[in-house]
């Protein structure tokens, strides 16, 4: 069974990730959601609220794939829940050339702790590519229509959050 871990904050999870979702379900048998419990990031939504959000935003996708989609909360390094998970390789998304930077980094010191997991990179779509998870909070914050990047029920809750 091919397993494929896609990490992150998912604070929210917008259409940019579920667009990566979508993609990357195509590339294995299972995909695990890496919720990353992150305190210095201090989330809008608590993890419980950002794994319920993936589990109702990715349940229609499990289906027309056929792959299993779950959501899996993780706090230790990325290598070990890849290897907690049973992961052979990590998905990660690209917007632009300064993630690109990042994540060049990050795929050299997860090989180096431990060459046998690979990292895919996805491309978002073009009409996702500049939907990030901070710039739709502060968007939202601000009484801005963020429609445009996440789906109704989370934009629901956004708009819940922040009142």
């Amino acid at each position: 069974m091919r397993v494929g871990l896609y990490p992150g904050t998912f604070d929210p999870i917008t259409l940019g990730h579920i667009d990566i979702i979508r993609r990357a379900s195509a590339l294995v048998d299972k995909l695990v959601i890496g919720v990353a419990i992150n305190r210095d990031k201090g989330p809008l939504f608590a993890l419980e609220e950002r794994v319920a959000m993936i589990e109702a935003e990715c349940a229609h996708l499990s289906e027309q794939t056929q792959t299993e989609i779950v959501a899996h909360p993780f706090e230790n390094l990325l290598i070990n829940c890849a290897r907690d998970v049973g992961a052979q390789i990590i998905v990660r998304g690209l917007r632009a050339v300064a993630d690109f930077e990042y994540e060049f980094q990050m795929v050299g010191m997860n090989r180096a702790l431990d060459d046998s997991i690979e990292t895919v990179f996805l491309m978002a779509e073009a009409r996702h590519q500049a939907i990030a998870s901070k710039l739709v909070k502060e968007i939202a914050r601000l009484d801005g229509d963020v429609s445009k990047f996440v789906t109704p029920r989370v934009n629901i809750a956004l708009r819940e959050r922040l009142g």
